[in-house]
């Protein structure tokens, strides 16, 4: 008997359907000679430090060094305490009867790292010996899954993809577990102050840019406006320079040469500069990516975003939503056309669609070497059938920017004209010639937003102008915005650099906070600690994240940067580099972290009892 085994119920039956195996049994199915089991997601972890001989909480404990780690079953909260989950041990038992029965065992959790993690902490866990290979989809398509067991890997191909699980797992562990009980045992916090190794410094950058944005003092400065009139259709045009001071701008105010229309002086064109750009289309999107534009466009949280794509996926509408890649091989662009010939009907980008048919498709979303474990995330060419307003919306989104990426350039004008009266001016402007992949979405242009004109008249060098009007104009600087889950999943990309570019930003990515499959938990994770708030759109700081920022914000656990060369690492561990020579400085970096967590702890008591006003930390919502 061939055995089966998938992250999830869902998964597993859908796989079953398509072998034709319809008996359901306690825990499995089976038929054709196979039997297809599931785990509920994470059924094992790591085990807790009591396992160790690590009892309660004490400063002689630490750091928390396991010279071996240990699993344990998942454990829940009953009215007899915390227990193993015994709907968990039911169903190791019934995958270990299946496993020792099995002549192959076939593994179907999801194909990316913590698939496999999951899969390989049941194997070890069950003390199983027997080889096992891998199937690796990235479409839950009937078709996909048959061409998937027609093309099985050995396990052992995975084992390096296992190894940067188990690290990031026990990493994960050491820095969490150890700096959450040094703090919260140094500062005599009655509250759990849980800290960990991706989510403290992102809570870093949040209250950073609060604290940024609460204290930040507006600076008053002037400019000087004219309105320049050329037969009749009028320009606005700003003065090149900003001044401090309002006696200074209303000096150039003064010498600007206010002449009734019809006068041949007034304001003189000293240059005008048409210069004709390119803009190539986004690239493909990437869960990141994806979950950004979802929040921009229609609020949803990054968790929000990922449980309907995951939904598309298991109804097989779109291919692996957990993917860092946005780019495809040769091969699946092979496939495009008839996936764009799909939405020819659509009644928002139909037109689009029937557009693309015939002409030469884009490809600069096609790049085999910069395809990871899966490529971007686009449409299957299932017709998607009575889904939700919430579905809908995510199916288009990845379907609509499949139609961009493949789309031609965008092909703008833009055009500055330069005036001279008393001072120089400035008047800028952008004629779209042919929109091009912006078509899709009708894309508003970010450049015409801070443009003062709709459009600008056709002037010659060396003319004259009238101007009928000057204003003097009273502005302030601007704080960086606060942050929403829009601008933080972008700045977790890049561990906080920021960076425009979307190419170079991507190059980043192994080295950014957390995965794009982990970020949507850690900003659930900060929520549920009651160290932020979403408030409107915004993630905000609550009185015990500042609390906890105050205290770490010097020290390395919350240095974004360091944490995103740990993910680099880990990716390196993927590509096969030392699993020893990490897990030590690991274990190096938790011993210090630990003495300066305990360190930090003790001056915050000290000052408190000295009488220092000290940041408040309030007891959290959840333990």
């Amino acid at each position: 008997m061939k055995v089966i085994i998938a992250e999830k119920p869902s998964v597993a039956r859908e796989i079953a359907k398509v072998f034709g195996a319809t008996a359901k049994k306690d825990g499995y199915m089976e038929g054709k000679g196979y039997t297809f089991t599931w785990a509920f997601g994470h059924l094992l972890q790591l085990a807790p430090p009591q396992e160790y001989g690590f009892y309660g909480w004490n400063v002689q404990n630490l750091p928390m060094l396991p010279p071996k780690f240990k699993l344990s079953i998942r454990k829940v909260k009953t009215k007899d305490g915390i227990v193993e989950d015994p709907s968990v041990k039911k169903q190791l038992d019934t995958i270990k009867t299946l496993f020792d029965e099995a002549t192959e065992i076939i593994v179907a959790t999801d194909a990316g790292r913590e698939g496999e993690l999951i899969f390989r902490y049941i194997y070890y866990y069950l003390k199983c010996k027997k080889p096992f290979k891998r199937l690796w989809i990235s479409s839950q398509t009937d078709e996909a899954i048959k061409e998937g067991f027609r093309n099985l890997k050995p396990g052992t191909d995975y084992d390096t993809l296992f190894n940067s699980a188990h690290c990031r797992s026990q990493s994960d562990w050491l820095v969490g577990m150890n700096a959450t009980q040094a703090l919260s045992i140094s500062s005599g916090s009655r509250a759990v102050l849980s800290l960990g190794r991706v989510q403290t410094p992102t809570l870093a950058m949040i209250c950073s840019r609060y604290l940024e944005n609460k204290n930040f003092v507006p600076q008053l400065y002037y400019q000087v406006s004219i309105q320049v009139d050329k037969d009749g259709q009028v320009f606005r045009a700003i003065s090149a320079d900003s001044f401090k001071t309002k006696e200074e701008a209303q000096a150039v105010v003064d010498k600007v040469e206010d002449v009734p229309s019809g006068f041949p002086n007034g304001g003189h064109i000293l240059s005008v500069e048409a210069k004709p750009r390119k803009e190539p289309p986004p690239l493909l999107h990437d869960l990141s990516s994806l979950q950004q534009e979802a929040n921009k466009r229609k609020g949803f949280t990054a968790d929000q975003t990922l449980g309907l794509l995951q939904t598309l996926y298991e109804n097989k509408l779109v291919t692996y939503p957990r993917t860092g890649s946005r780019y495809i091989g040769d091969d699946v662009f092979a496939t495009v056309p008839t996936l764009i010939d799909k939405f020819k009907e659509h009644p928002e980008f139909g037109k689009q669609a029937t557009f693309l048919t015939g002409t030469k498709l884009n490809k600069r979303s096609v790049n085999a070497k910069k395809v990871t474990d899966h490529h971007a995330i686009l449409p299957t060419g299932e017709t998607p059938h009575q889904l939700s307003n919430d579905l809908q919306a995510v199916y288009d989104l990845v379907a609509a920017r499949m139609l961009e990426a493949f789309h031609q350039e965008c092909i703008k004008e833009i055009t500055k004209i330069t005036v001279q009266s008393g001072a120089i001016f400035t008047a800028s402007g952008t004629v779209i010639s042919s929109a091009g992949w912006r078509a899709v979405l009708n894309e508003p242009d970010e450049e015409k937003k801070d443009e003062e004109n709709a459009s600008l008249p056709k002037v010659q060098q060396d003319e004259r102008l009238p101007i009928p009007e000057k204003s003097l104009l009273e502005k302030q600087t601007k704080p960086k915005p606060l942050y929403n889950e829009a601008s933080l999943l972008k700045a977790l990309e890049t561990a906080g650099k920021e960076i425009e570019d979307e190419e170079l930003r991507y190059a980043m990515k192994d080295s950014g906070l957390g995965t794009p499959a982990t970020r949507a938990s850690i900003i659930e994770t900060l929520i549920k600690r009651d160290y932020i708030i979403r408030e409107k759109k915004n993630l905000v700081p609550t009185q015990t994240g500042l609390g906890v920022y105050y205290v770490v914000k010097d020290q390395k656990i919350a240095q974004a940067e360091l944490t995103g060369n740990w993910e680099k690492r880990l990716e390196e561990i993927r590509s096969g580099a030392s699993v020893n020579e990490f897990q030590q400085e690991i274990k190096t970096y938790t011993r210090n972290i630990t003495q300066e967590l305990l360190l930090a702890g003790r001056n915050l008591m000290a000052k408190s009892k000295e009488g220092v006003n000290t940041p408040q930390i309030v007891a959290q919502k959840t333990a």
